[in-house]
């Protein structure tokens, strides 16, 4: 009852819009589905690839930096930083571990012997979407790690899409079909208060003094 009040407490100090905003946001948010990028070089591609996980409702955002460690290019991610929850590994083998322990399937996206295409992806299973390095594509460790793999139909002469356009084309597809489906795919209640108390401490400034406004409020009600 404490946080439930704490949280009201501080959407007071936000504008009419923001909380409106955050109830229209988070009933579309879903960890059902993730993402995962590994050792992408050029920056631009891992901020748009956080904005359409935003976009299309992707609550986290996992960036592998063996070789490449890089800060989120905020022009071009919009703001998407701030709603979308990133973590960072060092290693392919720590974030597949990760993901296998959370009961995610590792799709890897290439075109690959058992690939499947994009139509015919099965959305009832967790499942956590691989992306590659520009030019070499993803390493045989993820490949090796699998569960799936996973392709974008083309007719065309070209036989690749950039990484960004091919994580929006996949998410917008998936997180469609979810919706239409009857899979529970929403975060938990309890996740949506913890989103709800992230989202506000980035939306306001004096976010740790409010916080200790109200528990100075608090004590001294208590003590009546």
């Amino acid at each position: 009852m404490k946080n439930l009040a704490l949280l009201n407490y501080l959407e007071s100090f936000l504008t009419k819009s923001r909380v409106e905003r955050f109830n229209t946001v988070l009933p579309q948010r879903t960890k059902h589905f993730t993402v995962a990028t590994e050792d992408v070089y050029q920056l631009h591609n891992t901020s748009a690839v956080m904005r359409s996980c935003d976009v299309f409702g992707i609550q986290e955002l996992h960036i592998i930096e063996e070789v490449n460690s890089k800060s989120i290019d905020r022009e071009i991610a919009m703001g998407a930083q701030k709603w979308v929850d990133l973590k960072r590994y060092n290693s392919v083998k720590t974030c597949i571990e990760t993901l296998k322990a959370e009961d995610y399937q590792i799709i890897a996206t290439t075109p690959h012997v058992e690939d499947c295409d994009l139509i015919d992806f099965d959305i009832t299973k967790k499942s956590c979407f691989f992306f590659g390095r520009e030019t070499e594509g993803l390493s045989q460790q993820v490949i090796d790690a699998a569960d799936g793999f996973l392709k974008i139909p083309m007719v065309g002469f070209t036989e690749s899409l950039n990484i960004s356009v091919s994580a929006a084309i996949i998410l917008q597809h998936v997180t469609a079909q979810l919706r239409k489906s009857d899979l529970p795919w929403q975060l938990t209640a309890e996740e949506m208060v913890q989103k709800r108390f992230d989202w506000i401490e980035k939306s306001l400034k004096d976010y740790e003094a409010i916080v200790a406004r109200f528990e100075e409020e608090q004590n001294k009600t208590e003590d009546l």
